[in-house]
């Protein structure tokens, strides 16, 4: 295969940062995430070598052990992982999910759970928000936690709850206030750190769910969980508005995570169009292969100028959710569309497990659905933005 690369961030910013991740992803090629695909694994070993690299912990602040970087080099940071041929979303939660606690945890929180995870000690990768009957309207959610003396006791179920099996916490989101007694119904919601090292296997029961791609993912059930109530993240009742501060980042770094797919899949349709012979000339002489690859570049190209526009706003304390929802949007429309060029240039061969293009493929058609699906980014945009009526 070529070792052709296409330029996509032509700036030649973050440079040594992208050659340190690059060198990283290097020691786990194509037959390593095919492996895992193949047995249902978990990459163990990769995130451990991102844990040891720091990368993990590049969110947080240099004074709890952390790397304090902006979310722009954090975003660099998964783009080369997917541009590599892996997939960061194994491990991607650490980063964007430590902003509540980050943002919003007290200083007694602070100190006791960001050294050990930026050393490595602990993992923070499950984020328990989806339910079954919700979906979307995270309002409705009906897990319930009730205040009894020093704790809280849950009861409820989320779904679509990733990497929960190896995680040692979680950040919960529960009904602490019922929906109709709340004068808005974004009130009444609380945020909670969770150790799972220490609950009881009788009140928490996790069920991994198999899905077409190897993410990881499960629900869980909560029968009577009692969290101290010192694991509560900020105040009581407006947990929605901190998991709602996150969101601008884990847009963002999930738009970086597509325009890296979309970079390797572009990259392994040059290549092959390139040395594909048929007909005695290569298949990229065809302007009707040519074309197609053509076009997603500059789609990708597009998308990734929305991606730095977002993260420059989130970086300067600015508003940032029109530009970080469009990013994520823009980016994995972009890298679909170069995956599905990159399957056709490759014709039969790109059905072959052996060339990953059918495993990127499925990987990458997620992010058009998750964290959020794209409709509900137009509709976000035509309501708060072009002031058209609210449609849900």
């Amino acid at each position: 295969m070529s070792t052709y690369q296409i330029e996509i961030d032509t700036t030649g910013q973050y440079a040594e940062l992208r050659r340190g991740v690059r060198g990283l992803c290097a020691r786990f090629p194509g037959d390593y995430w095919r492996r895992l695909d193949a047995d249902r694994g978990y990459p163990v070993e990769f995130v451990a070598a991102m844990t040891e690299a720091g990368f993990l912990a590049a969110l947080i602040p240099e004074e709890y052990g952390g790397g304090g970087a902006s979310i722009a080099e954090a975003s660099v940071i998964l783009e080369e992982v997917n541009r590599s041929g892996g997939n960061a979303g194994v491990c991607h939660a650490q980063m964007y999910v430590m902003g509540a606690l980050v943002r919003h945890g007290s200083a007694e929180q602070r100190e006791r759970w960001l050294p050990p995870l930026a050393e490595g000690q602990l993992r923070l990768q499950a984020f328990g928000v989806t339910e079954p009957t919700a979906g979307s309207d995270t309002t409705r959610i009906q897990t319930r936690a009730e205040r009894a003396g020093d704790e809280y006791v849950i009861t409820g179920q989320k779904i679509w709850t990733s990497r929960a099996e190896y995680s040692d916490l979680m950040l919960l989101l529960a009904r602490t206030t019922p929906l109709e007694a709340v004068k808005k119904r974004t009130e009444g919601l609380s945020l909670f750190l969770v150790d799972l090292r220490e609950v009881d296997e009788k009140e928490l029961t996790i069920r991994p769910l198999e899905t077409m791609i190897n993410h990881h993912t499960t629900e869980i059930f909560f029968d009577g969980l009692r969290v101290p109530a010192a694991n509560r993240i900020g105040e009581e009742g407006q947990g929605f508005r901190y998991i709602l501060d996150g969101m601008n980042a884990e847009r963002i770094l999930i738009a970086a995570e597509s325009i890296g797919d979309g970079g390797w899949f572009i990259e392994r349709s040059v290549a092959y169009a390139n040395e594909r012979i048929v007909f005695d000339r290569p298949i990229g002489q065809n302007q009707g292969v040519q074309f197609p690859i053509a076009q997603a570049y500059a789609n990708l190209r597009a998308a990734d100028l929305m991606r730095w526009q977002a993260a420059a706003l989130f970086d300067g304390g600015s508003s940032c959710g029109a530009e970080a929802n469009m990013a994520k949007m823009l980016a994995a429309d972009a890298a679909w569309e170069a995956a599905n060029v990159c399957l056709e240039t490759h014709g039969g061969f790109g059905f072959a497990r052996e060339h990953d293009v059918e495993r990127k493929f499925r990987e990458a058609k997620l992010y058009q659905i998750a964290p959020v699906s794209n409709n509900l980014v137009l509709s976000y945009l035509a309501q708060h933005v072009l002031g058209l009526p609210r449609s849900y």
